[in-house]
């Protein structure tokens, strides 16, 4: 890309000659550390997500108008608010003479008086039930008041799907109009807690560099700039405020270092902007996505492969079970370790510019079948991989040691990154740890005489996949420290560059904290290799969020933006507006600049393209529509809407995750159906048209740093039309989509900063600026544009 250098003016030459402040900040924090989201009167901050060693930690400095109080060996420490404190602070820390930051973020929360009238004089109980709540009607109870019945709630900004339970029944808020899709064929009614506007808000573009500072812009209102590098936070010395924004010397330190970071943030007594990430490289700012190698997680494209229905290079391992009740859809396929190696040879994964894979459960499963507890009681074997009855054997179905390690080896060659799929959540009856340890297993038969099996919500850390699947009770600590052990057996003994976790919210964060802590100390400082950890959960953006941090993971599959991309794409009554919203919450939620994984879908879904053709309907049991009738795509317009998705996932932030099939528009209903074998040769054309597609914006995001590090502005959101801007410095992406069954112009507005410069639509569809102001695009029916600008 061609980066030009900002002709400076008189008063910022005049910022550079100011003498730096050193930040003398070392080490002792790996990674960048996540910002601390404050509670309404006090918050715990948990020393040891950020510090290996917190017992050297020799000071901690509040902020104005807050106290602390550390615990025992500075493990955490109490933030107590006294006063009044900014939007935005931090948290000084010196820790073994290098001094470090934690940015705080103040509470945004509201008070919300939820109000229900019932027409029914004789109702005796009313419970709410939503996002706000993790769906457990048990946790918000309304009061009869006057007539009325009444809740009290503190939400932050942001919608919420809810319904109502009367007297034990779900409904939804008859007072209440707006509803969204649930995602599994029904609606719930929809709460919103509005944020400030937009425009009252601070908004940071980044627009220039020389070798010694950088000039970012605001678009929004006024506000104060927060810059760190790495953990320290700059000293006010190092910012210089302009009439548009803001120029920030670069560190000297940054030279020293070979990847070092930037982050920017922008308050005002409303609220917060949008953030900044940056790359440097030995202080200079990466202009190039040649000089990101495989520890820069933003730049990942990850596709997901299910050992068993990928590819067979092994039949002599096939070993199908022999059982009269198993359908061929529940039964092994002879899908192997040495069938994703043979692909990953034949440049099957490198020809569409994927760089990390995502491979299910290997570990040694029961050799027999077993029956579903929930009607109507169908036997499966465990070729998922999810029934293990082994900690530490590789299930010799899939291969064996040698062939594991083999495939290590060849991704690692080829520059791909391999995560593991762990379960730490359950194991199988069959497991030795059942007969030598049945104490770690937690209750099956709850006091009032219910199983606990699958209550998802109400008995979230205890409940059981299924009878003969008993979850362990990961909040005693010998049973975190086996189960921790576990996972780095898998990453010390063969090389795995990280995992996806199953099950993530059903588990005590003292798990994710402890394997966490394991992780940095042998594999991260004590191997030198970076990590990556994403997990898996439905719920609400709170309840996923809440295992995202330095001592957590990384990210997790943003199911909440999935199900509303599925809504909008595929179905055509469903607005953009509602999927423009969802993006936006998400970065409210997870910041900018997030590690969260944007699926195509996943083995636990109905295909995509299932909906988007017709061949499934939103309001039908998908799992049943698998196992009673043949599935097949009923109308070639699902191909367009799915290659609309996949643009999507992969041109927003976070990471793109391609499910195995999806590349090609492979349909299923649910699961099992969603699992069919790959198929690799005799294409139709709308298949071989899809996975063009998706290597063609792969292969852009590959080679944009726009993509990867870029700032996000949505510049048009209507019904049927949806465009989105990436940024960064120099390089602009814009992104346009066309939802509705006939061929509209859409007419965009360009920010400022963007305003000159030639434009390209790299589909091939036309494309204009008028008078530096606008962008003007023909989009044909259910289609999309990615328009560079140079």
């Amino acid at each position: 890309m061609n980066y030009k250098p900002y002709l400076l003016g008189l008063l910022v030459l005049a910022a550079c000659g100011k003498k730096q402040t050193p930040l003398n900040t070392g080490d002792g924090i790996l990674g960048l550390a996540n910002a601390v989201q404050l509670a309404d009167d006090s918050t715990q901050i948990m020393l040891e997500d950020f510090f290996l060693s917190p017992d050297s930690i020799t000071a901690l400095t509040p902020p104005e108008g807050m106290q602390i109080r550390t615990a025992e060996g500075n493990k955490s420490a109490w933030l107590i608010h006294t006063g009044q404190h900014p939007i935005l602070s931090n948290l000084g820390i010196e820790h073994a003479g290098k001094k470090y930051d934690l940015l705080l973020r103040r509470s945004r929360k509201q008070t919300v008086l939820f109000s229900y009238q019932s027409e029914d004089q004789g109702t005796q109980q009313v419970q709410l039930v939503g996002d706000m709540n993790n769906w457990n009607p048990n946790t918000t109870p309304l009061t009869l008041q006057n007539g009325q019945w009444d809740v009290s709630l503190r939400l932050e900004p942001g919608f919420y799907p809810y319904q109502l339970v009367v007297d034990g029944n779900w409904m939804l808020d008859p007072g209440n109009p707006n509803t969204r899709d649930n995602g599994i064929g029904g609606r719930n009614s929809l709460l919103e807690v509005a944020p400030p506007p937009a425009d009252s808000l601070p908004r940071l573009h980044s627009l220039s560099f020389t070798d010694k500072e950088v000039v970012l812009g605001n678009s929004g209102n006024t506000g104060e700039l927060v810059a760190f590098w790495e953990n320290v936070r700059l000293p006010d010395d190092y910012i210089q405020t302009t009439d548009t924004g803001f120029v920030v010397q670069l560190p000297a330190e940054a030279k020293s270092l070979g990847r070092s970071f930037l982050r920017f943030f922008a308050h005002n007594p409303l609220g917060e902007s949008n953030d900044l990430l940056i790359p440097l490289q030995k202080g200079k700012v990466i202009t190039e996505t040649s000089q990101l190698g495989t520890d820069d997680f933003h730049a990942q494209r990850m596709y997901f492969v299910m050992v068993d229905r990928f590819h067979n290079g092994n039949a002599a391992n096939d070993k199908p079970l022999d059982h009269p009740e198993i359908h061929p859809k529940a039964n092994y396929w002879g899908g192997d370790l040495r069938g994703i190696t043979e692909k990953i040879k034949s440049g099957f994964f490198k020809e569409i510019g994927i760089n990390t894979l995502w491979i299910s459960p290997i570990t040694q499963n029961p050799e027999g079948p077993y029956r579903e507890w929930p009607a109507p009681h169908r036997m499966y074997s465990g070729y998922h991989g999810y029934w293990p009855i082994s900690s530490s054997l590789v299930d010799h179905r899939f291969g064996t040691s040698d062939e594991l390690k083999e495939l290590l080896r060849v991704a690692n060659d080829n520059g791909i990154r391999i995560l593991l799929d762990y379960v730490a959540n359950h194991v199988h009856q069959e497991h030795p740890l059942m007969q030598q340890k049945p104490e770690w297993k937690t209750q099956l038969d709850l006091p009032d005489g219910r199983k606990n099996i699958r209550i998802w919500e109400e008995h979230r850390l205890t409940t059981w996949f299924d009878t003969f699947m008993p979850s362990l009770d990961l909040e005693k600590p010998e049973v975190i420290e086996a189960m921790t052990d576990s996972a780095l057996f898998w990453m010390e003994q063969y090389g795995f560059a990280g995992f996806r976790h199953d099950a993530t919210k059903h588990i005590p964060e003292a798990f994710w904290r402890r394997l966490t802590q394991k992780i940095k100390e042998r594999v991260v400082r004590g191997q030198g290799r970076s990590v990556y950890q994403i997990g898996e959960t439905f719920g609400s953006r709170q309840l996923i969020g809440s295992y995202i941090g330095s001592g957590m993971i990384d990210g997790q599959f943003d199911f909440n933006l999935y199900f509303d991309a599925r809504s909008a794409f595929a179905d055509s009554t469903t607005s953009f507006k509602s999927l423009s919203q969802s993006l936006e919450e998400s970065f409210r939620y997870y910041g900018y600049h997030h590690l969260m994984g944007n699926i195509s879908g996943n083995h636990d879904l109905p295909r995509f393209i299932s909906f988007a053709s017709g061949a499934l309907r939103f309001d039908e049991d998908d799992r049943e529509a698998g196992w009673n009738r043949q599935v097949e795509i009923k109308d070639p317009v699902g191909y367009a809407k799915l290659q609309q998705l996949l643009t999507f996932i992969s041109t927003i932030p976070g990471v793109p995750v391609v499910y195995a099939g999806d590349d090609i528009g492979m349909v299923g209903a649910g699961d099992p159906d969603n699992r069919r074998p790959m198929k690799f040769d005799n294409w139709t054309d709308d298949e071989a048209s899809t996975r063009y597609r998706l290597t063609q914006v792969l292969e852009m995001r590959k080679n944009s740093m726009a993509l990867n590090y870029g700032e996000t502005d949505i510049l048009l959101s209507t019904p049927t039309e949806l465009a989105y801007l990436r940024s960064y410095f120099g390089e602009a992406v814009l992104v346009c989509f066309n939802k509705s069954k006939r061929e509209t112009t859409l007419n965009i507005p360009i920010p400022a900063h963007l305003r000159k410069g030639e434009v390209m639509g790299q589909m091939g569809h036309p494309v204009a600026m008028d008078q530096g102001r606008m962008i003007i695009t023909t989009l044909p029916a259910n289609s999309y544009e990615i328009i560079t600008f140079r």
